[in-house]
Formats: structure tokens, sequence, C-alpha cells
């Protein structure tokens, strides 16, 4: 019998069961049989470092190191430097700085951090990003991260990362607030579906919003506890589950507050009426119900004293009433918490390592699940020994359904072997032919194309002109743009629990939309959705369509071959970045006319795009579940075809904001692309700003006129304006009309995301090693419009995240495939932007309170290439 191990973790001994594996990862064995859910999975290869522990005082990843080499050393994860109950300052300057998105990165960051911190006491900011180098953060918080380490150390950065300015006045129609329900209301118009008196003193909200890190919850909270004047802490965001939260659809498209905000402002406004109309009967009250006053639910009749609470006249019971619009919310200037910036709800569980993620999940019985994918799209499965596997160790079932492949193991670390020997015994006959990678381009200009004319956003079926040609005097331009596949590539893998119990389905799912989940699942599985119930469990950040729905279905599929036991199914990296759904390659063609004063007159634009959405939809043939591609019995992949809507898809932002007199915009779709596709954050915007903002400059420097007067001379939109105003203003912009040619550039770009949300324009100092070529960026400046502010350290660190992402993007990001496959299978194969590369941020808000809520989650994504493209050149 093997001598046990023994592991001396947060300063307490831990005496190991009995026959674990001494080269079991010390990851799984902290998750796993100490609960120590802190210390992430993100890559197993050592690449991403979520995982990190201190070990005897130094940061180390622990996805790979076996068990027997850390025996009697000394173990620190994140919950053992503080709890929430007493937080460790590093963890509460975390906190203070608002270092998180969706979080996966932050017990990485926290480690990798204090393992600085035991080297050198006062690291400067060099010695900072140097440190976290090694640690991947998706959303792009690595600013705010040195800022927190910052804070820690006693050197904090005063000048705070935003700054919140009051718009001018614009001369936009004042907002109704006595006119139709906002459409979430309409579609669920039960006061109940969206709020609940708890005994206790707590109030319950619902929405259909899921929170991947865009901070939707307190946001949800802020506005719900300003209608029903209570403080912050009394409000709970419901999780969200089918049956129970009210259906807002998917959570994408930078829709979360826009949607979601006014139904549950106009509904808390509605609790709140007929709580008063209730206390003014119960209290006998002398003041009308309009008038009695409410200080954190306790109600007063200022007539003669008596007051009531909320929870001593309502708790526990229902409102049984629909929300009718009768009800004003209050007017913006009777605000106290929206507006104000609040820490939000989730972080501190997060920063100590509370269980947080659909990855900590634990259920009694929970087994754990591997899928095998084929090694390219069109691999076919020749052999596969299947007895060989199912002799392993701690295997429960292996499971084969044509091509599907999938084995699940009593342990985590049991089920990953079985994985590799899964791939030692399947035979493959590999029939895939993808286009060469550097001939995308062409490629795509080569294929037929459903061509559709663009007007005012909207894609028509209008006859498509000629190109608008110039008249004498004119100038012209025309310039080609291209754009890569680019991944998601979310740090935390994909993953889903489900378990199939007395013929009903439960599915634990990080879905964007828990409703089109339970559509999707029951479609491919041949089972009514009342048959099936998700629920939401957050994962890491996801960024569109990723490969979380086909996690849900993997194991649904794995449940359903093993009924009664709850089954953990995980992705592994090389399934993410080989698998998930990419944001598509595009090209845009323009061309310009300047007349004789330099400004345009005539507009050309012409964009060929592969699918952006390619989710399955209600009611259409096929699924977009990859497991059901390839099981026996399949179904076909869901074919998308172009949709004519407005600001969609592939042009999205094709049409500029700008002023120009005459335009021709022409999508050109294009259907089966090599590669997989779905939507990546702000769609076919991200290109085509790309584009129109690089050729802004082109045309301003053909004009000799300055980059940013050059805008505002085409813009007639006053937001529009003091958006690109105060972006150029705040980063100490120098009129020029040529470059300088010294190796230091600043750009700007400018959008406004769909052409009806938030307004963003972006100034980029960078830098370019003229021998290398290697671009090093300094400086970042951000000026936002998103109409009235909820939160607005939330809004500027969503606009924030985007930038870096984008950036990532532009700088380092392209899928790389063959003929016989995609090859970035992990972060070496995929670089992306790490804390040496990121910039100094700062960012203007500009605050119109008397507006609606714009979408802002997509906000910086379009003009970032551009952005940094105009300050190369």
């Amino acid at each position: 019998m093997s001598e046990r191990i023994t592991l001396h973790v947060n300063g307490i001994d831990h005496e190991l069961p009995a026959g674990i594996d001494p080269e079991t990862p010390l990851l799984t064995v902290l998750r796993n049989d100490l609960g120590l859910k802190g210390p992430k999975f993100g890559c197993g290869l050592e690449q991403c470092n979520a995982c990190k522990v201190l070990i005897d005082g130094a940061d180390v990843p622990s996805c790979e190191i076996p068990i027997a080499r850390v025996a009697g050393l000394a173990i620190t994860t994140v919950e053992g430097l503080g709890t929430p109950d007493n937080p460790h300052p590093l963890q509460e300057a975390f906190v203070e700085e608002q270092a998180i998105q969706c979080g996966y990165c932050a017990s990485g960051m926290i480690i990798a951090a204090q393992g600085l911190l035991n080297r050198v006491r006062y690291p400067t900011d060099d010695e900072i990003r140097a440190a976290l180098a090694d640690n991947i953060c998706r959303c792009g918080v690595y600013e705010r991260v040195r800022r927190a380490i910052k804070m820690r150390i006693g050197r904090p950065i005063w000048e705070p990362i935003y700054e919140v300015v009051e718009g001018e006045p614009i001369p936009d129609p004042p907002v109704e607030t006595d006119g139709p329900l906002p459409a979430s209301l309409v579609t669920t118009p039960e006061l109940d579906r969206w709020v609940r008196i708890n005994p206790g003193g707590t109030i319950t909200i619902f929405t259909g919003k899921v929170e991947y890190g865009q901070g939707i919850q307190t946001a949800v909270a802020q506005i719900a506890a300003e209608e029903l004047d209570v403080d912050l802490a009394r409000i709970e965001v419901a999780g969200v589950a089918t049956g129970a939260a009210p259906d807002e659809g998917a959570t994408v498209g930078s829709l979360s507050l826009e949607t979601t905000g006014p139904a549950v402002r106009q509904a808390a406004a509605e609790a709140r009426q007929h709580l008063l109309d209730l206390a003014f009967e119960e209290l006998e009250a002398e003041t009308p119900a309009a008038g009695l006053v409410v200080a954190d639910g306790t109600i007063t009749d200022p007539a003669t004293g008596r007051q009531t609470t909320y929870w001593d006249l309502f708790a526990g019971r229902r409102f049984e009433r629909p929300v009718t619009g009768a009800a004003a919310p209050k007017p913006a200037a009777a605000h106290r918490l929206v507006g104000r910036p609040e820490t939000r709800l989730d972080l501190l569980a997060k920063v100590t390592g509370q269980p947080s993620y659909l990855h900590d999940l634990e259920l009694p019985g929970m087994v754990y699940g591997r899928v095998l994918r084929p090694p390219a799209y069109d691999a076919h499965l020749v052999s596969f020994d299947e007895a060989a596997v199912r002799a392993l160790p701690g295997v429960i079932a292996v499971v084969r359904d044509g091509r599907f492949l999938a084995v699940i193991a009593e342990r985590e670390e049991q089920a990953v072997r079985a994985l590799a020997a899964m791939k030692e015994q399947a035979v493959w006959d590999n029939r895939t032919a993808l286009p060469p990678q550097d001939q995308l381009y062409d490629y795509m200009l080569a294929q037929p194309s459903r061509d559709f004319l663009v007007d005012r956003g909207t894609a028509t079926t209008d006859p498509i002109p000629p190109r608008l040609e110039e008249e004498p005097g004119d100038r012209v331009l025309a310039a080609t743009y291209y754009r890569p596949y680019h991944m998601h590539g979310s740090l935390g893998p994909s993953a889903a629990a489900a378990l199939f119990q007395d013929g009903r389905l439960t599915v634990w799912a990080q879905t964007q939309g828990v409703y089109p989940q339970q559509a999707a699942l029951a479609a491919a599985l041949a089972m009514e959705p009342d048959e099936i119930e998700v629920i939401y469990a957050e994962g890491s950040g996801c960024y569109g369509h990723n490969g979380a729905d086909d996690a849900a279905f993997d194991a649904a599929l794995l449940a359903l071959a093993l009924p009664g036991r709850p089954v953990a199914l995980q992705w592994m990296r090389e399934d993410e970045h080989g698998w998930e759904p990419y944001g598509s390659a595009m090209v845009v063609k323009l061309q310009a006319a300047l007349d004789e004063a330099g400004a345009v007159r005539a507009w050309n634009h012409d964009v060929w795009s592969f699918a952006h959405t390619t989710r399955s939809r209600p009611g259409a043939a096929g699924t977009s579940l990859v497991a059901a591609w390839h099981r026996a019995e399949p179904i076909e992949p869901f074919q998308p075809g172009p949709t004519l809507g407005n600001n969609f898809g592939e042009y999205r932002n094709a049409d500029p904001l700008y002023a120009f007199p005459n335009r021709r915009i022409v999508t050109h779709f294009l259907a089966g692309s090599p590669l997989r596709t779905s939507s990546l954050r702000s769609l076919g915007a991200y290109a085509n700003v790309f584009a129109i903002e690089s050729f802004m400059d082109e045309l301003a420097a053909a004009a000799g006129v300055d980059p940013v007067e050059f805008r505002l001379r085409h813009l007639a939109d006053k937001r529009a304006r003091a958006v690109v105003e105060a972006a150029a203003a705040r980063a100490g912009w120098e009129p020029r009309t040529w470059p300088a040619g010294e190796g230091r550039g600043r750009g700007i770009a400018f959008a406004r995301y769909k052409n009806r949300q938030a307004y963003a324009a972006i100034v980029v100092d960078l830098e370019v090693d003229r021998t290398t070529g290697a671009i090093q960026m300094k400086r970042a400046v951000i000026a936002a419009d998103a109409g009235q502010i909820v939160n607005p350290d939330g809004l500027s660190n969503q606009l924030e995240g985007g930038f870096i992402q984008a950036a990532s993007w532009t700088l380092h990001e392209a899928v790389a495939f063959d003929e016989s496959g995609v090859r970035s299978q992990d972060w070496d194969g995929y670089p992306i932007l790490r804390a040496t590369g990121v910039p100094e941020l700062a960012t203007v808000l500009i605050n119109r309170p008397e507006q609606p809520f714009l979408g802002s989650g997509e906000g910086t994504q379009p003009p970032a290439p551009a952005a940094i493209a105009n300050a190369v050149y």
C-alpha cells in the first residue's frame, strides 16, 4: 500500500485519501479534495496562470505540478490570504480598484501580485507588469490590477482612472415617463416575476439578464434600491433560471442595462406605489399616499408620525397584479444611488476565492466527464478501442455515439487520464480541406455572395446602384482593410453540469440565455422544453457565442447516459481553442471622393463576411450544438442566411454616422465559412469601424486637415461631437496634418455602436520600434456617452476592458490554420495582449441623466483598432 500524502495548505496539514495517484496535479486536489476553489483551471498547460498558488512564498502555477513534489512545503491559496470577513489588504485593494470583470483570473492575479511583494517591497511599474506577464486576463483589467498593487504598497495612483462630466443640454425631445411599457414588461407583465418582498428585511429582484462580468446585477440592484427607497444592502438579485426568471431572451448586443434597466425601474416604482397605498390604509394616514415618506423601507406619515415597514406590511405576500405603467419612476434630480459609483456585489467573494463559478459547483454524488473531439472539423472515426478505456481506474462509463466520444469517471483527474487514453485509442480519417491561410482574403472575394444595399443601417432588397463616381476637381482615394478570424478565447474553458432523474433533465450552464438554451437542448434531444430546467451559473467571460452552449449539450448527453448522478463536464484548452465558433474574417473596400474644399462628397463601402451569428433559431432547420453533428443520427448544422435587419452581423456600423451627402453601402454575405463562426463581441462593427476610421485619417491627410477637425467638420450629431472633443481635450490633442515620422504616434477614432447605442472616441499614444516593428501602446484616453449613468465605475471598467480586448485582437490575434485544420490549440499558438503591453488608461464619461440608458459593453471595440492604426500611420 502506498504511503499517504500530506499537504500543508493555508497553515493546516491535510492527509489526502488513500489511493490518490502521487502524480495528480496539485490544482485538482486543492479544488476537489480540499474544497479550495480559488485557484482555477484555465489551460492545464501553465500558460495562463489562473491556477497560481504560493509555494514557500513563491507564486507557482499548480495545474501541472504533481502533489508528490509539494508534500511538506508551505502552500498558500488565495483563501489563505484572507476571508470575506477578514480580507487581506491586497484583496481589499483589488476590491477598491474594482480590478475584476468576470473575475476568473483574479485568484491567479492576486497570488502573482503577492509573490511579487514577497520578493520586492516597493516594485516599480515595470516590475509589476513583468510580474504579471504570465497571467492572462481576457477581460482586460490589467491596468486596474496595477493600480491595486500600487495601492497595496502605499504608492496609490491618486488620479482616478475615470472622471464624470455632465453633458451639455441637447435639443433631443424629453424622455417620456408615462409611455408604453418597456418591452420586457410587455412579455412578462406580472409584478411578482420582478419584485418580491422577503421576510427578514430584504427584497429580491428578478431579471432575465445574466451576469458574466459586466456588472449587471449591481446596476439592477442600484436601480431597484433607488426606486424602492431602500439601502442597496437590502437588495438581492436572484439567479437566472427557466421558470423563475422573466424571459428576456439572451444577454447579448450590449442590451442588458438598456432593456432590463427600464423594466426593473418601472416594476420597482409600481411595487413602491402599491406598498404606499397599503401603508396609507394601515397607518390611517392623514397624508396622501404619494406624500408618505420612505427611508430604507420604513414608511412614515409626516402628519402623525406613525410608521410601518415594507416587511411589516407585505413580507412573504404576492402582489398578484400586472405592471401597468401607472407609477412614474423618480426624476433624475431625485436620485441618490443611480449615478453613484458602487462596489460590485460579487467582488469580495471572488477575490477571497469563494465558490462563484460553474466550475466550482459541487453536487451530491457528482462525477466528472470529458469529451474527445475529432482532431479537425471533417475527421471521421475509423476505429476506437472502447474496452481499453473502460478498464482504466475510476472510469464509470464510456459514451460512444457516432463521432461523439466521451468518458465519465469518479474523479476529475481520472477523467482527464482516460481522455488521454481515448486519444491514443481513437483512429481518425481526417478529410478536412481548408483554404491556405495566406490566401484567405482572395478566397473570400472569389466566393459567390448574396448582396444587399444598406440604407441608414438597414440591409434592404433595393437595387444596388453602381459605385458613386467622382466629379471634375474631386480627389479620389480607395483602400482595402482586412480582419482575420478571432477567438473568444475565454479564460475558463466552457463547462456545464447536468442531472437526468425521474424523466427530467436539469442543466447548469454558463449560457447567455436560459430560455434559448432550453429551447435548443429540447430540439436537439427531442424533448419537450418543460422537461428541461436550465439554471445559469456564472463562468468566465464569454464575449459572445463561445463554447458554453455546446458544453451544456455535452453535459446533457452524459447525464442521459448515466441517470441519477450529476455529471460535471469541462472542456480542455484544445477544445476551447479548436472548436469554439470564431468571429468571422472580413474584407472591407472603401472609396471616397473629396471635393475642392476637402469635404467628403461621395462614399462607397463594400464589406464581405461570413455569418456573425450561427446560434440555433426556433423553428429553423439544423442546430448549432456541435455534438449533435457528430452523433450516429446527426442533426445537420444550422445554416444561417443573411439577415435583413438594422446594423446586424457583417454590416453593423458599416453606415458611417458622418454627414456625407452621398453614400453607397453594400454588404456581401458569404455562406460556408471554412472555420466555424458565430457572434463575437461587436460582430462586424469592429472591422467596419476599423476601415471607416482608418480611411478618415487618410482622407484628412489628403485634404491637409487635422484628423480631429476633419471628423468634426463631418459630424452633425452633437453628442458625437462632444465625445470626440472630450477625448481630444483629455489627451491634450495638438492639431497636425501629416505624420511626424519619429517613431511615436497619436491616433483618434470614433463610433456610435450600432449608430444607436453608446458613443465612444479613443485617442491612443504609442511608440514603434523602427528596427523590429514592435508596437508599444503608452497611453489611451476614452470618452463615452452612454446616456444616463447608473454605476460610473462599472461603465468605465467595461469601456476600458473593451478597448484592451480589441487592442489585443488588433496587435496580436489571428486564428492560425492550415489545409488540415486549426493550429491555434493553446495560448502559445494564439498569443494575446499581456500586462506588459497595456497602456495607461483614462476615461471621460459624459453623463446625461435625462436620457435613456445606452448599451455600452461593446462601445469601445469598434474604434479601438483604428485609433491604434492611425497612431501608427
